[in-house]
């Protein structure tokens, strides 16, 4: 359904995947930017943005990696570090502008959808790109929210009750942190999962009755706030 794209950034070598709906089926909408986890920009990221482009929504994944991928930890790990971090800023930054300035999404509300290590880059969309961003949904993933003074988003988040990589206290953090800027914040936490539950692509980690009920709560949300926010209604 989608297609690599440029990002048109300031290095000159920003790419993601870009999914619409199909011809007929809408001439505009919102859009969401996905953000991969440390994994990288994977087939498993390109169906999710096909999936958001079935239900109405241009869906753009940028690839901070540049490129690469990984398939165990060690090599995420190398990954994570083989790409500044104001290269992966601007990526992420000129998704936004090349999404809200798509013919589809026209300058229409968007949503940011953030897993594990993409969760961090998603707080800071909404930080640097208030005026685009209604919505944000976390998956598994933290960051800071000491400069969401100007965001009029939304935020979801979906958590592991007991998660290693994602202690306890870092998500009520980043809860309480949301909160304090008067932003409507709910936080989901999953029995018996981990992290990395939602991703298919990770067999030891994906559950897929958690995993459901995490994409029906998150397309529910953006529904509810990217339409909100196209008629003039954020809260």
């Amino acid at each position: 359904m989608g297609d690599m794209i440029d990002l048109g950034d300031a290095t000159g070598a920003g790419r993601g995947y870009l999914a619409v709906p199909e011809p007929g089926t809408a001439s505009q909408g919102p859009g969401v930017v996905v953000l991969h986890p440390w994994w990288g920009l994977t087939p498993f990221m390109h169906r999710l943005c096909d999936r958001f482009a079935a239900l109405g929504y241009a869906a753009l994944a940028p690839d901070l990696h540049g490129g690469q991928t990984a398939t165990d930890e060690e090599g995420a790990e190398r990954l994570l570090g083989a790409v500044p971090t104001a290269r992966r800023a601007a990526w992420t930054e000129a998704a936004v502008d090349r999404l809200w300035s798509h013919p589809f999404v026209a300058g229409g509300p968007i949503g940011v959808v953030g897993f594990s290590m993409g969760a961090g880059w998603a707080l800071h969309l909404a930080a640097v790109r208030p005026e685009a961003i209604a919505a944000v949904v976390l998956f598994y993933g933290s960051g800071d929210t000491d400069d969401l003074s100007r965001s009029t988003a939304a935020y979801l988040g979906h958590f592991a009750e007991d998660d290693p990589w994602e202690p306890a206290a870092a998500v009520r953090a980043v809860e309480a942190g949301i909160r304090d800027h008067g932003l409507p914040v709910t936080f989901h936490h999953y029995q018996g999962v981990g992290h990395w539950f939602f991703e298919e692509d990770r067999p030891s980690a994906f559950d897929p009755a958690a995993a459901a009920l995490a994409w029906t709560r998150t397309t529910e949300f953006l529904e509810a706030r990217l339409r909100m926010a196209a008629a003039g209604g954020r809260s």
